[in-house]
């Protein structure tokens, strides 16, 4: 008699390799806009535009509207709550939207950290209180793939066991959720970049994070052929004197990955962490050129490496609508070909050198 019994149907488990599959299909990535209202607001109090609700829609709905364009590098884009029950201007839903134009729903599922009690101020994450109902609701809405962010940080006494221990098991118990309701769960342990830790510090930590959040979703039985892995690029703290080149950045990684992360992952897509567009986009391309097999494809799922350019060259008014889009289509070819390790560089936009970093950052 099996010691468990398999919690996914033949049928499910090609249904969820399908989609991670095409999430992560070369030279492809994710759109990252699932900023919560708060976090949004601070992007648009930077270009003096109000935080309201209809000026969030507009600003996702010029995201959205490319066209067919917009899946040429980009595979699916992460929404808020809020972001997949609005229209379009022409009475299309965002999902709909993104559907027409082959790009793949996905739905931020968390509802935020938490401290973590007898911690030096670490945290978790919370929501899975109801989580199988909101699954199936988002499901039902058009959503593929879900994602759940937990945040660990590095200083002289963190991450600890505990800390390393919760969120992983939370991050595995999100995602059977997900998978049996028939979205692919993008599980997302991201090792925060605060701090003046070296690369080797980030790489130790990053292996040790990993190595526990597989150990859980092994535990958890997950399919693993039907998730996705969203974790940071191994870079040095922020404050670190130390400068590291975009190739030693980019082995530090692969080293990682290779160490951490099974073959059965269909594929890897990095998050930007506070880089610069730029820099986000020459590490991802020098991830790709490594000398060393990779099994996994390797991509990006980017928020403010996608779209700080965008918002400038936006700046709240409809007469740049036009050229905030072709921003964002010029950052995500330029992904794109990085997810490839074909990116030569002049790509840059109008923010493409500014560092986006936020410290403590929360979505």
């Amino acid at each position: 008699m099996p010691r468990f019994v398999p919690y996914l149907t033949p049928e499910k488990e090609d249904e969820l390799r399908k989609i991670a599959n095409a999430i992560v299909a070369p030279g492809k990535g994710i759109l990252a806009a699932d900023e919560s209202t708060a976090t949004i607001g601070k992007r648009l109090t930077q270009i003096h535009v109000e935080n309201v609700e209809e000026n969030r829609r507009a600003y996702r709905q010029l995201l959205f509207s490319c066209g067919k364009a917009l899946n040429e590098h980009i595979s699916g884009v992460i929404l808020y709550h809020e972001t997949l029950y609005q229209k379009a201007d022409n009475g299309q839903t965002m999902v709909e939207m993104l559907r027409s134009n082959g790009v793949i729903p996905g739905i931020k599922v968390d509802t935020g950290t938490v401290p973590l009690a007898g911690t030096d101020g670490e945290c978790t994450t919370q929501g899975l209180d109801g989580l199988a109902e909101r699954c199936a609701q988002y499901k039902k809405d058009g959503c593929d793939f879900a994602k759940w962010r937990c945040v660990l940080k590095i200083t002289e006494h963190t991450p600890s066991y505990l800390a390393m221990l919760e969120n992983a098991n939370v991050l595995a118990r999100y995602a059977m959720i997900c998978q049996q309701n028939g979205l692919v769960p993008i599980v997302e342990p991201e090792v925060l970049c605060d701090g003046d830790h070296d690369l080797e510090t980030a790489q130790r930590i990053t292996e040790k994070v990993l190595a526990f959040t597989y150990k859980a979703l092994a535990d958890h039985h997950i399919f693993l052929e039907g998730t996705l892995l969203k974790p940071n690029m191994v870079t040095a703290g922020q404050s670190c004197p130390k400068k590291y080149t975009p190739q030693q950045v980019a082995l530090a990684t692969v080293t990682t990955l290779r160490r951490t992360v099974p073959p059965a992952v269909p594929g890897v897509t990095f998050l930007s962490g506070g880089q610069s567009e730029e820099d986000a986009t020459v590490h991802l391309n020098a991830i790709n050129s490594v000398p060393l097999t990779r099994p996994w494809a390797l991509t990006f799922s980017f928020g403010r490496a996608l779209q700080a350019s965008v918002l400038q060259a936006w700046g709240g008014k409809t007469e740049n609508l036009k050229t905030a889009q072709e921003e964002l289509l010029k950052r995500a070819k330029a992904d794109g070909l990085a997810a490839l390790g074909k990116y030569t560089g002049g790509a840059a936009g109008t923010a493409g050198g500014q560092s986006l970093f936020v410290a403590d950052h929360k979505y």
